[in-house]
């Protein structure tokens, strides 16, 4: 993305800390996981890129559904030219040669691979897997050197044809003390059903790094960056931003585009992108979905939840098909990464994605005529309106929108972060006057059984804050009370443990966004 890399400068130094440490003897391996084009594969680049020690042998392998054999001549020529590549000499990108300019340097390695290659020229496949990620100890017995061994889509290692394939690389994971591993992988839902079961270790476990799309700042300075000296209105930055839901691969796509033609001509971009038989995105998601061709229920379902019926409770109902039925197809979809759960409600997370099944994949369906001029008419028609929606909503008070928000609970389960919080459906919910300094703007909302009191904080929050809004909130006789405060800016890590302390959730805009989607309401972009 044109060598543009912010936002993810965390996860990052961790990688770095833990590659460090593999040195020192404290062996970590790392799991990163986060949706399709979210930005992972450019963290393992940037880190390879960045990667300058002697001592370590990164083995970057791109995992895709191929034969053991080819796979395996992948394996030992990526680790074989990395290796020589680390040694300063001269190489070329042939098997042979490798092999035979390596045999020089780790001769008990390169006879290991020998013996590995007839095996798969055999067609074995007992052991193979397990022989070639202990090349990583032979070469360090050898040169001292360590391995870090990285599979960016890991769980399309089971197509590789191997029995057991989780528990021959668990043995690994225990015995190997110099070898680091850091897998990846888009299919979330799966990956974690591996990670908790198959590769769950007493030593060895994977820490787990979730990638998520860029959050506003990162998205606003990603932005920044592409644009330049290009004047582009703040207005066309947020609803790229939002349209977007901050996702690198989308935000680089669409800036080029505004790049080459103008900020004004959005539309015209959007529809060329989207609407447009030849047009990129029109094709990555048309080609997506042939994926589901024999599967009328998963189509059903996605097309369902793109258009806000997304509680699990009124999926069966909605599809005409008996629960059980239901759950089947819905894990069929979350095992895809199609769509994720949240609690009780499902989310597709490609905002785009989900956009061009309503408003292009189902009109086209519904179609009558071939004609796709009166479909791209009407996908015009629906983009202006969303483009002119959005630009109201952010016009009108934060305060007021959340409010719009809360009238819209029903009683169901939401999950932010690790803690599931019940959304109650409250009988009365209006403005609250704060008499606090620095906290003025609130809600309260009662339910049955809940009273929720909530403060906006539209600067800097402040642990005097978090105190001064527990003692207004101690007025309440109630006990369940939920506090919260909406944070539009920032936070002093100090606020953050008196807040532990005081029971106060601090909700910053990237949560409050993350409840605007489960309930189909445009984002909040401050």
């Amino acid at each position: 993305m044109k060598d543009i890399f912010i936002g993810r400068l965390a996860q990052l130094e961790t990688l770095e800390k833990r590659i460090r440490g593999l040195k020192d003897g404290y062996r970590q391996n790392i799991a990163i996981l986060g949706d399709e084009m979210a930005g992972k594969t450019s963290i393992i680049f940037t880190l390879l890129n960045k990667l300058s020690d002697n001592y370590i042998i990164p083995v970057y392998i791109e995992v895709r559904p191929e034969s053991l054999s080819s796979f395996g001549k992948r394996f030992v020529g990526v680790l074989l030219y990395n290796f020589l590549s680390n040694s300063a000499i001269d190489i070329e990108e042939d098997l042979d040669f490798l092999l035979a300019k390596s045999s020089s340097y780790i001769p008990k390695t390169t006879e290991k691979i020998r013996l590995v290659l007839e095996g798969l020229e055999k067609r074995r496949k007992e052991n193979v897997f397990t022989e070639l990620l202990s090349l990583g100890e032979s070469i360090h017995q050898e040169t001292g050197k360590f391995c870090v061994f990285i599979f960016d889509e890991f769980h399309n290692l089971e197509s590789l044809g191997v029995k057991n394939i989780y528990a021959e690389w668990s043995k690994q994971l225990l015995m190997q003390k110099t070898v680091m591993y850091i897998i990846a992988s888009s299919f979330k839902y799966k990956a974690e059903g591996i990670l908790s079961k198959e590769l769950s270790l007493l030593f060895g476990n994977f820490e787990v790094i979730n990638i998520e799309p860029f959050d506003i700042k990162s998205s606003n300075a990603y932005l920044d960056l592409r644009f330049g000296g290009l004047s582009v209105d703040a207005g066309v930055k947020n609803f790229l931003i939002y349209f977007t839901g901050g996702l690198p691969f989308y935000l680089d796509i669409i800036s080029e585009a505004v790049l080459r033609y103008s900020p004004e001509r959005l539309i015209d971009i959007l529809e060329d992108l989207l609407s447009n038989p030849a047009g990129i995105l029109n094709q990555k998601f048309s080609n997506y979905l042939k994926s589901f061709q024999n599967d009328p229920c998963s189509l059903n379902i996605l097309y369902l939840v793109s258009c806000g019926h997304n509680k699990i409770k009124d999926i069966a109902h909605l599809i005409r098909k008996p629960k059980k039925d239901a759950l089947a197809c819905i894990n069929r979809l979350l095992s895809s990464s199609a769509i994720n759960r949240n609690a009780d409600f499902l989310k597709i997370n490609d905002r785009i994605f989900s956009f061009w099944l309503r408003f292009v994949y189902n009109e086209k369906m519904r179609s009558f005529t071939f004609d796709d001029k009166s479909q791209r008419a009407l996908f015009r028609k629906n983009i202006e309106s969303i483009v002119f929606e959005f630009k109201q909503n952010s016009a009108r008070p934060v305060n007021e929108r959340v409010m719009e928000l809360l009238r819209l609970f029903d009683d169901d389960l939401m999950q932010i972060e690790r803690k599931k919080i019940r959304l109650s459906h409250f009988r009365e919910i209006k403005p609250l006057e704060l008499r606090s300094r620095s906290l003025r703007d609130g809600l309260i909302c009662r339910s049955q059984d809940t009273l929720w009191i909530m403060a906006f904080k539209y600067d800097f929050l402040t642990e005097e804050d978090i105190t001064d809004f527990s003692r207004e909130c101690k007025k309440y006789k109630h006990k369940k009370q939920q506090k919260i405060i909406v944070v539009l800016k920032d936070q002093d890590p100090n606020s953050r443990l008196r807040a532990m302390e005081e029971k106060v959730l601090t909700w910053d805009i990237n949560k409050v966004n993350q409840i605007m989607d489960l309930f189909s309401r445009q984002r909040v972009i401050v």
